[in-house]
């Protein structure tokens, strides 16, 4: 069987249209009159219209009417009878020796007509019977368009056509067309096989999925045919050898346009029990679609969000919603945050409803130890706990979230799987913002789990200056930042002594860093001092690898750079003691409180004095005063780190 080139046909009405048959039928019953003499003798009902024939025609092509006519000259046939009058019209005409113009409009209308009424060999060659399957077998069932009408018209005459293997005989041969279109090569030259692989990424669009489906207008075609016949094609492509990554594509593309598209939404308004008939498509959709491993190579996640969200407007099986939910855990970590499912109505409660439920489910699912039998965190889980921070976002944004409810859905992926905290540093903000009239136990509560070691240096000098953040946070994030700093401080002067110590000897204040074994939250800037008095001179540190840098900078480079760092760093200590007199002044017996706010789980002790100030472990001053020491803090952390970033630049050239 050659497979022509699906294209869509624009269809037409049949050129035999009723008025000609009828007028052809009158002359035909006349010229018999003449011809034989004999008048019309059988008078047959067919829905509203009697005909009057002659009873010689009739019997002598038809068993149906050679029973009945023995001893009647009046029938009438049953509402049911294929076509109505207007295919009688056209049987009655090939029974007065006339040829039946036949087409893929009425050729099923006319097979099944011929069933109904026993036109077959039995009452002479070349019935009605015989010329009709030969139209479909070596016409119809050759050409893509004339398939899809003929197709089209079985489904008003099931289940007679289905009898009549009319049905199953286009679905193979639409099936069969459709594998040659994706394996020739000739015709596939230049336009290449619609997938789903480029929406993997994306954010699921019916728009722009409806788009994707009209690049191919065999597709196109498919998709518009009702569901049952589609099925059966599916399955016929199937057991042809098409392959899974092009057969899913047909299904998506069906599901978006009857299922998941909003104008098809308004389309099932208009119809009486309409959920009834969606829910239906959506069960025989998720029968149809791939699951577990397979499907998250070709099917996007958002797609199976988008069916999920369908299926609990619409009440789905329970079972069915178990199914979409553990594929969907199966594949999160491909998925979008914009995918993730949200009420539907503005007005309703997000912490409340429904679908934030449903969310909590799958991610902890997706997350389960049952999933991963390594003992070492994959990838997978860090991205899954990066998409629900970002989903937390959105989530605080409800003003009716508690912060006890926030808390729950924070701890519903373990801490120590999230490798970077800026999204769950944005999500707390978010409800913070949201929530301003909070006390400052529940922020402390609600920022419990933000580790300041693993926010970026942008979001640490934003925790620093953001005055909804609790105090102790702030002052982690000081002593992150101090810490990078103080490795800036280390590589920058690392660099000089490795260039330039054929040049000068001795040793910079620049070089009196920090021991890297001593930079942890837990150390205290006394700590800090003893580790700096450690440090072995400059003409120590390194005795190799000098004249092959030498040329990389000048005399004046270095004792430019010199002067910078020994400037940055008086600044610095300067500010420190300033800080550390003021502290002692306000609040004497207080000489170790920076050893307080280590990460060793100690927790912020403070109080409040009539003042309204906090009195804590770092003195008794306000957070005004706190937040404008921090503040020029940041400064100089900044320009030092951006110092040594500059300096590592040149070097690396």
């Amino acid at each position: 069987m050659d497979a022509p080139s699906p294209k869509t046909s624009s269809l037409t009405l049949s050129p035999y249209s009723s008025p000609n048959v009828a007028a052809l039928l009158k002359i035909r019953i006349m010229a018999w009159s003449k011809e034989t003499g004999l008048p019309v003798s059988v008078h047959v009902r067919v829905g509203g219209r009697v005909f009057h024939l002659h009873k010689c025609p009739l019997i002598s092509k038809s068993g149906y009417f050679k029973k009945a006519l023995h001893t009647l000259t009046e029938i009438e046939l049953p509402d049911n009878f294929p076509g109505g009058p207007e295919v009688f019209e056209m049987v009655v005409l090939f029974t007065y020796g006339s040829s039946t113009l036949i087409d893929p409009f009425n050729v099923a209308l006319l097979r099944c007509a011929a069933e109904f009424l026993e036109m077959n060999e039995d009452y002479g060659l070349g019935n009605l019977c015989e010329r009709s399957d030969l139209y479909l077998n070596q016409v119809v069932l050759q050409s893509w368009d004339d398939t899809l009408i003929v197709l089209q018209k079985c489904r008003t005459l099931l289940p007679l056509s289905e009898e009549l293997l009319i049905v199953s005989r286009c679905v193979e041969s639409l099936a069969f067309m459709a594998c040659m279109e994706i394996l020739d090569p000739e015709r596939r030259r230049e336009t290449p096989i619609i997938t789903l692989e480029h929406l993997a990424s994306r954010a699921w669009s019916c728009e722009t999925v409806k788009e994707v489906a009209s690049q191919d207008l065999w597709i196109k075609d498919l998709i518009a045919l009702p569901f049952g016949f589609f099925k059966r094609i599916i399955g016929s492509l199937r057991r042809q050898g098409m392959k899974e990554k092009y057969v899913s594509p047909i299904i998506v593309f069906y599901a978006n346009k009857w299922v998941l598209s909003k104008k098809t939404h308004q389309f099932w308004e208009n119809i009486n029990d309409t959920e009834n008939k969606v829910s239906v498509i959506l069960q025989g959709i998720l029968d149809l679609i791939l699951m577990r491993e397979k499907a998250s190579r070709v099917i996007p996640v958002g797609f199976y969000f988008s069916l999920l969200a369908r299926g609990l407007h619409l009440g789905l099986k329970s079972d069915s919603m178990a199914k979409l939910q553990d594929q969907i855990a199966a594949s999160l970590h491909l998925a979008v945050v914009c995918d993730f499912l949200l009420p539907e109505s503005e007005t309703e409660s997000i912490s409340s409803s429904v679908e934030l439920a449903t969310m909590q489910y799958i991610v902890s699912t997706s997350i389960s130890p049952n999933r991963n039998t390594g003992h070492v965190l994959s990838d997978r889980y860090s991205l899954v706990a990066e998409l629900w921070d970002r989903y937390l976002s959105v989530v605080a944004l409800d003003p009716n979230m508690g912060h006890k409810r926030f808390m729950d859905l924070v701890e519903t992926v373990p801490i120590s799987y999230r490798q970077n905290h800026d999204y769950l540093y944005r999500a707390m903000c978010t409800f913070l913002l949201e929530h301003p009239n909070i006390s400052q136990e529940e922020k402390v509560s609600v920022c419990k789990y933000l580790n300041c070691q693993k926010l970026s240096q942008e979001m640490c000098i934003e925790a620093v200056q953001n005055e909804m953040m609790p105090l102790r946070l702030i002052v982690q994030a000081l002593f992150v930042q101090q810490l990078n700093t103080h490795q800036a401080f280390r590589d920058c002067s690392d660099s000089f002594r490795y260039a330039h110590y054929g040049d000068f000897s001795g040793s910079l204040s620049s070089s009196k860093c920090l021991n890297p074994k001593s930079q942890t939250l837990g150390e205290t800037p006394s700590q800090e001092a003893e580790a700096e008095a450690a440090v072995k001179p400059l003409g120590l540190l390194i005795q190799k690898d000098i004249i092959t840098q030498r040329s990389e900078f000048s005399r004046e480079d270095y004792e430019s750079t010199s002067f910078r760092i020994q400037n940055l760093e008086q600044e610095f200590m300067s500010l420190k003691r300033l800080i550390s007199k003021g502290s002692e002044q306000s609040h004497p017996g207080n000489e170790r409180s920076l050893k307080m706010f280590g990460l060793g789980g100690k927790t912020l002790s403070k109080k409040r004095n009539p003042l309204g100030q906090a009195t804590s472990c770092i003195g008794s001053v306000s957070f005004a005063s706190q937040r404008k020491c921090a503040s020029r803090l940041l400064k100089i952390f900044h320009r030092i780190a951006l110092f040594g970033k500059i300096k590592s630049k040149r070097k690396s050239k």
